[in-house]
């Protein structure tokens, strides 16, 4: 049997991934294959640079999330974080497989400490080799149309299939992009974005898949919605690959005066919830039409998982609560886990920086204790 018909009776498995010590796809499909895992994103090493990188996760850290009840993290990662080229000038197409040993092992490191506390721990290329939601790093082409791009793309993917082929589904997933979208300039995050085409995106993601499961054919591979994680692909259903959608809707209460999600933020009307807030009211119903197509996903045997969710310290607490708590209920009553963006910081349950959070002290932090038990709460 050659590689691709290896992989493809053992890999995609068009029944479904069997995961290992995950109820697997009978006849009849189940509500979401996944787990309803439940967490929090860690930003270690979101940033590009090593010298910016977010103060290190500890295993108090993660003690705490499994002493809350939580079994999951998210670690979104710039690719060039773990690399080697000269950081003076932008990063040039033949540095981009120059991976940096010690820097990977400061990420596989992580991964293992969250297995140590019980944690699933998902692998996410935020940045990858022609493509970022974000700017602030110079990439040096365009993942969507150039092929080296997509090759550079693959042998990253390989590189972290080979890394932890010894750990199972239970303990790893590998989320191959955050956010896709095509961009008119890859460099600027506010110039004009659309959906990718459909099967563009399902050669991108079975060929990364493959990737990493040349490894260990039981890897888990999953793939954020389209249109920058909105929309569901229907173009990867029955191929084994998980799909991952956002927390983020509407954009107006998520990402209220956000300078990266809005070029004139200071002009945006307050956010209420439910209420008119501009031409736009406001209420769960739309938050239930905006889910429905990833419901019928997950029902449909495709594994679901909500890969970031939350709102940024500016929208006013009691409005983020009211919103969240419809969000939350929405995704439970669906088996649909979630992950908060995040765990320490302007989004999450410790050091958010709200001014409107009568905090708790814990550990040395300030806690919000009422967005902590809204999230143990579902």
């Amino acid at each position: 049997m050659n590689r691709n018909a290896f992989i493809k009776n053992t890999g995609l498995l068009a029944a479904g991934l069997l995961l290992q010590g995950v109820p697997t796809l009978a006849a009849t499909p189940p509500k979401n294959p996944l787990p309803r895992w439940k967490g929090f994103n860690l930003l270690d090493f979101f940033m590009p640079t090593p010298t910016t990188r977010a103060k290190p996760t500890t295993a108090d850290h993660l003690k705490w999330m499994q002493d809350w009840g939580f079994d999951f993290v998210r670690i979104p990662i710039a690719y060039p974080y773990y690399l080697k080229f000269d950081r003076s000038r932008p990063i040039h197409p033949d540095e981009v497989l120059q991976f940096d040993e010690a820097r990977i092992n400061e990420i596989e490191q992580l991964v293992y400490l969250a297995n140590k506390q019980g944690i699933h721990a998902s692998i996410n290329l935020h940045r990858a080799p022609g493509y970022c939601i974000n700017a602030g790093f110079v990439e040096p082409y365009n993942l969507w149309q150039d092929a080296a791009a997509q090759e550079a793309f693959y042998q990253h993917w390989a590189m972290w299939g080979q890394r932890f082929r010894g750990l199972s589904a239970k303990q790893v997933s590998f989320d191959l992009l955050n956010e896709p979208a095509m961009r008119a300039d890859m460099n600027d995050q506010h110039s004009p974005s659309s959906a990718l085409p459909g099967e563009l995106y399902r050669k991108v993601a079975l060929s990364a898949a493959a990737a990493i499961r040349k490894a260990n054919p039981a890897h888990l591979v999953i793939a954020d919605g389209n249109r920058v994680g909105n929309d569901v692909i229907p173009e990867l259903k029955g191929t084994g690959i998980a799909q991952s959608c956002r927390g983020y809707f509407p954009g107006i209460i998520s990402h209220y005066k956000a300078p990266w999600a809005n070029k004139n933020p200071d002009a945006l009307p307050e956010p209420k919830w439910p209420g008119q807030v501009g031409n736009q009211n406001l209420e769960r119903g739309m938050l239930e039409k905006y889910y429905q197509p990833w419901i019928e996903l997950a029902q449909s045997g495709t594994g679901v998982h909500c890969g970031e969710c939350g709102c940024w310290n500016k929208t006013p607490h009691d409005v983020f609560l009211a919103w969240f708590g419809d969000v939350l209920d929405i995704l439970k009553n669906a088996n649909i886990g979630f992950a908060l963006w995040n765990f320490i910081g302007d989004f999450g349950v410790l050091n958010s920086g709200r001014t409107d959070v009568a905090y708790e002290d814990f550990q040395g932090m300030k806690l919000d204790r009422k967005l902590l038990d809204l999230l143990r709460k579902y």
